[in-house]
């Protein structure tokens, strides 16, 4: 089993709270990757300033991938592998602002993620969720 996804899994049940990283208490999208990378990979590359729920939509300030460049590897949308980082917008015009970590491929393809109301689930990556996949990052593994 890839560690990354067993990881992300074992976060399964945590509480959604918006900007913690605590699993078993509370997170909120980033803070499963957080807490995934500090699991697998260590410290945290750097610190997360405070961050509002609208994650900078009114300016249009892609932050989020911003992130995911600096620390992550992208990858083509079409080469999905498991524990791969997912970002996804929302609605369209939006920024993106919304992660998950695949947990599986093929026809039952799904992903954990931190969701508001749910807590940290496993969901099936459907077509609307597919559609709504922006950028594919993998976690820089080869420095543990």
């Amino acid at each position: 089993m890839n560690q990354v996804v067993t990881t992300a899994r074992s976060w399964i049940g945590t509480p959604y709270m918006h900007q913690a990283s605590v699993k078993g208490a509370g997170c909120d999208c980033l803070g499963l990757l957080r807490g995934v990378w500090r699991e697998v990979l260590g410290p945290e590359p750097e610190a997360v300033p405070s961050y509002s729920m609208d994650w900078s939509e009114p300016q249009g300030d892609e932050r989020l991938w911003r992130a995911g460049l600096r620390h992550l590897r992208p990858k083509p949308l079409s080469e999905a592998a498991a524990g791969d980082v997912l970002l996804f917008r929302m609605r369209d015009g939006s920024v993106a602002k919304h992660l998950g970590i695949q947990s599986r491929i093929g026809p039952d393809a799904g992903f954990v993620h931190a969701y508001s109301g749910h807590g940290v689930i496993e969901s099936a990556l459907s077509a609307p969720w597919r559609r709504r996949i922006v950028a594919r990052f993998e976690l820089p593994l080869e420095s543990v």
